[in-house]
């Protein structure tokens, strides 16, 4: 933001009370809260500021005070035994009380007073004896008081080292030659006098043995105007920094013909200043005309009355004013063309105009601001209508303006502006902060001129929208608490000179990864809404070299963690407000923590480390379930498992189906005479000799004597609810076995093989199978069958799939006779 343009001296009388005034608030040190006082700095510093009081508590007081402020009080006297505890005491703050009495010993043993303010008591003497030993002082203030003159007493001579002295009151009626000689060995660097609002009179040399770099009148010249003859030959050639009239005319306007500021062209000074009073356009152009022969080049009117002169002649007579401020409230803003041709603007080269409010540009303003450089129109409450007119020519105006400020105004079109400054060729520095820019309505079409460095619009309410009326030759851009909530990266491509640029206090949300500024140097993000950032956020920033991006609500996250080491490991980026300003949002346990304490732990954060643990676990855990596989025989009890569950399956099914009381046995035995052994040592124990058993047939012992073979084995596969085949070599071999198994297929013709139960005693080779057993080839090929394990172990599971298999070992048919009771030892032949 561009600073105040004109620096103003403290001279307004009791501006000194108020600028050594300690600060209480500015210590965070408090000794005690007790009694009227509050004690802070240590013990240093007493505030007794505005508490009512009558006396000066000195008994409360810690005798190590260097400061102690008791302003705004009831204070009537000071006696010798208010201070004479604080020997170290520096700054004495005593305006706004009613002291009418200081007692000689006063400040007796306070030999290190340094600053002494008495300003706007009922003092009816300068008190000369109690400052006496007071020979450190530099500031002291004890105008606005009662005394009815203002001479010195030469005692004050011995204060050589006093650097500001106001005094003076409304009963002092003039000024004579003798007032300050005690002064005049004395450098001073501000001296004001306050003299009665109806000046009586001035003896001429009164303020010649002044020595000081600011002059501060308040008195008013109504009854006698000669009177600023005198006080300007007084101050002949001296070497002032400024000089200010407050209320030269307070009550009429100067109607005489006589030029009253003739004697301005012998004054050296840097800056005039008329702080209220009634101008009207003679007196003015009196200032202005003897203004043009002396080296002052700044002017300065604030709070001004100004009239237009019904005798005013225009003499067409410029001025050689080149700074001229204009603020406070000027009451008639016809002042900026009180001769009608604004003929005092030509060789001012920075003008300030603030607080004057006025109502209108007038288009002939334009062009006779040809010289001004720096133009500052800031606090007008200017809106585009005003600014702007577009009936006006603005074409070569303002040739030689390098800065424009329209701060704090209620501008709200880009648009506007630009079509009003693109004809100020050289214009560098725009400030448009503090307005209602931004909205996209009013930002549609802008063209600017392509000399514009620096662009400043903080406290605006900019849209995303508005970004391309926004000029593209910029260097510095601040764009600061403009509401912003996200950005258009496009302007930022086009914006090749960017360098600073300023978006703290905005909602941004998230930070673009794809953000592109080729010669950004410095960015400020701080005081928005984003909580990711990572260094993909400004890989197309080369130059960047140093970031705020503080005060935003972090997700503290690897990510975050990585960006932060990586950025402070390197050093190209400098975090201009680390650690203090970065802190966790989320998640919640690490709430308000330092960014710089957040440290996650290597697994977490490091990708390629997490992916080595888990490709490394799972290896490890895939070779524990192989051996245990391999050890336990894991994939055999799988696959029987899945069997008996298919099996229970199909029970249920059958069930459903009601055919289970049908049949005499529950299972027809088919096997070679090789593998009888098996059959009646392991095969028929495990299933008919146990709680539940199952009733089986086989050929040995159940086929009924006489009949033919073939008959019985099919009466005997009908009967049957299963059929199970013990599969060998020797079966495979075996003519009668291929007959069972043909007929067994023949009573599955139309329905499933799930009544058929293939046992494999040993290994068979499906391709091995004869060509007749293709039947049997398809089977072991698309059927699930049991396979005898050799292992001990194993065969108990291999008992329960066959019993899962064969269902539950209940018969319904009634009247069936006992196979059992049959010769068991009536055997057939060998045909098996």
């Amino acid at each position: 933001m561009i600073g105040e343009l004109i620096s103003v001296g403290a001279l307004l009388l009791g501006a000194v009370s108020s600028q050594f005034s300690p600060d209480p608030s500015s210590s965070s040190t408090f000794i005690s809260d007790e009694g009227p006082c509050r004690i802070y700095n240590f013990g240093l510093s007493a505030d007794c500021q505005g508490k009512q009081l009558d006396f000066v508590p000195w008994r409360q007081l810690p005798v190590t005070l260097e400061s102690i402020d008791l302003s705004y009080n009831e204070l009537h006297v000071i006696s010798a035994a208010d201070f004479e505890n604080f020997p170290q005491l520096r700054i004495l703050l005593l305006q706004y009380n009613n002291i009418s009495h200081i007692a000689n010993e006063a400040f007796k043993n306070n030999p290190l007073l340094e600053h002494l303010n008495i300003f706007n008591n009922s003092l009816h003497e300068i008190p000369a004896s109690p400052l006496t030993s007071l020979l450190n002082l530099k500031e002291l203030s004890m105008s606005n008081n009662l005394y009815r003159h203002a001479t010195l007493a030469e005692s004050f001579s011995k204060l050589v080292r006093l650097k500001v002295l106001s005094l003076g009151g409304p009963l002092v009626m003039g000024l004579k030659k003798n007032d300050f000689q005690p002064l005049k060995n004395i450098q001073l660097q501000d001296f004001a006098i306050k003299c009665s609002s109806n000046l009586s009179y001035y003896e001429p040399g009164s303020l010649e043995v002044i020595h000081t770099k600011r002059m501060g009148f308040d008195m008013a010249i109504d009854q006698r105007p000669n009177a600023l003859h005198h006080m300007l030959r007084d101050l002949a050639n001296k070497t002032l920094i400024a000089i200010q009239f407050r209320n030269l005319f307070e009550f009429t306007y100067y109607m005489g013909d006589e030029d009253i500021f003739l004697n301005l062209k012998d004054i050296r000074a840097f800056q005039l200043i008329f702080h209220r009073g009634k101008f009207n356009e003679n007196l003015l152009k009196m200032a202005l005309l003897n203004l043009q022969v002396t080296p002052i080049k700044q002017l300065r009117l604030q709070y001004i009355d100004f009239a237009r002169s019904p005798t005013f002649v225009d003499s067409g007579a410029g001025s050689s004013i080149t700074k001229l401020s204009l603020d406070k409230y000027i009451s008639n803003p016809d002042v900026l063309r009180f001769d009608w041709r604004f003929t005092w603007f030509k060789r001012i080269k920075q003008l300030s105009i603030q607080y004057v409010y006025f109502s209108s540009v007038p288009c002939d303003s334009w062009d006779e601001m040809e010289g001004v450089e720096l133009l500052d129109v800031s606090n007008n409450r200017l809106n585009d209508y005003v600014l702007y007119n577009k009936r006006c020519n603005y074409e070569g105006s303002m040739p030689n303006l390098l800065t424009f400020n329209l701060s704090t105004n209620a501008l709200t079109s880009l648009e506007d502006l630009s079509s009003l400054t693109k004809q100020f060729r050289k214009l560098q520095v725009l400030d448009l902060s503090n307005n209602k820019l931004g909205s996209a309505k009013e930002s549609r079409h802008c063209v600017w001129t392509q000399n514009i460095t620096c662009f400043i619009a903080h406290h605006n309410y900019f849209s995303s929208e508005a970004f391309h009326c926004l000029p593209t030759t910029v260097s510095y851009l601040d764009l600061s608490d403009c509401n912003m909530d996200q950005l258009d990266l496009t302007y930022f491509k086009k914006a090749t000179n960017l360098k600073i640029l300023l978006l703290s206090g905005n909602k941004i949300k998230f930070i673009p990864s794809k953000w592109e500024s080729p010669s950004l140097q410095f960015l400020a993000l701080d005081g928005n809404s984003f909580g990711l950032i990572s260094k993909a956020s400004f890989q197309h920033m080369p130059q960047l070299s140093q970031l705020r991006a503080g005060n935003n609500p972090y997700h503290c996250t690897c990510e975050l963690h990585a960006f932060v080491q990586e950025t402070i490991a390197i050093g190209k980026v400098n975090l201009t407000d680390w650690p203090l300003n970065y802190r966790c949002y989320h998640p919640e346990p690490f709430l308000n923590t330092l960014i710089s304490k957040y440290f996650p732990g290597q697994v977490a954060c490091d990708i390629r480390l997490v992916i080595i643990i888990s490709v490394a676990t799972t290896a490890v855990v895939i070779l524990i379930f192989v051996l245990i596989c391999y050890i336990f025989d894991l994939p055999w009890y799988t696959k029987a498992t899945y069997q008996i569950i298919q099996a229970k399956y199909r029970a249920h099914k059958e069930n459903l189906a009601g055919d289970i009381g049908n049949f005499n046995y529950h299972a027809f035995i088919s096997y070679s005479h090789s593998d009888a052994d098996w059959v009646r040592d392991q095969l028929l124990p495990c299933l008919e000799n146990n709680k539940n058993p199952y009733r089986l047939c086989i050929h040995e012992r159940d086929f009924m004597p006489g009949k033919w073979i073939i008959d019985n084995i099919i009466e005997n596969i009908e009967s049957s609810r299963k059929v199970i085949f013990v599969l060998s070599r020797h079966f495979v071999n075996s003519e009668w076995c291929n007959y069972e198994l043909y007929f067994a297929q023949q009573r599955a013709m139309g329905k499933t093989f799930s009544d058929v139960i293939l046992v494999l005693k040993e290994p068979i080779d499906p391709s091995s199978l004869p060509s007749k057993y293709c039947k049997l080839k398809k089977m072991l090929s698309t059927k699930t069958y049991l396979e005898w394990p050799q292992q001990v172990n194993q065969q108990p599971f291999f008992w329960a799939q066959l019993r899962s298999v064969l269902g539950k070992p209940t018969m319904t048919r009634e009247g069936t006779n006992s196979i059992r009771s049959r010769n068991s030892s009536g055997q057939l032949s060998g045909a098996y």
